[in-house]
């Protein structure tokens, strides 16, 4: 009897999982300015997805693991993954730690000023509309960039994962 896989949404769990223990951490630690330490979220997520590629076409030997079905089974545990991940940034930002959106905001004015091309009036204009819809960007954002991100994953780890053939022309009759 062969291995099981994981199915897609628990592995997106497991992974979502580890990127939210990941970020309470930094957090918690007060390290949410190392951009360094938050792009290791990106090396979670990439990780995560080549490695249920990998894991789905080695436990499924049956002679129907071709890429098309390895890269699906990568983006399923993408939008696993971003379904969570969205949500638990809803909740963190609107109850858990919704000071990051005025610290979100004031990297942005920064910027801004080191930028100088925005009158101190005009950036007071922009960062009060950022404010007003920060969680719908934010969220917008995460979706974008992780089912971006999701989709070149998924194909290095359908690339680079063991493809099985059935062989045996005769086998489907």
């Amino acid at each position: 009897m062969q291995p099981k896989s994981i199915s897609a949404p628990a592995k997106g769990l497991i992974i979502a999982l580890i990127m939210i223990v990941y970020s309470l951490i930094i957090y918690f630690a007060g390290l949410y300015s190392n951009k360094t330490l938050t792009l290791i979220q990106y090396i979670i997520f990439g990780g995560g997805i080549i490695w249920s590629c990998i894991d789905y076409a080695k436990n499924n030997v049956d002679g129907t693991t071709t890429f098309g079905n390895t890269f699906a089974h990568g983006f399923k545990v993408t939008a696993a993954i971003t379904a969570i991940v969205a949500v638990y940034t809803y909740f963190s930002l609107k109850f858990l730690m919704p000071e990051m959106m005025d610290y979100s905001i004031e990297e942005a004015r920064k910027g801004m000023i080191a930028n100088n091309q925005m009158t101190t009036e005009q950036i007071d204009q922009a960062l009060a509309m950022t404010k007003k819809f920060f969680i719908p960007f934010t969220i917008g954002g995460l979706l974008v960039a992780f089912l971006i991100f999701g989709v070149i994953f998924s194909l290095i780890g359908a690339a680079v994962s063991k493809k099985y053939r059935n062989n045996n022309p005769f086998k489907e009759l």
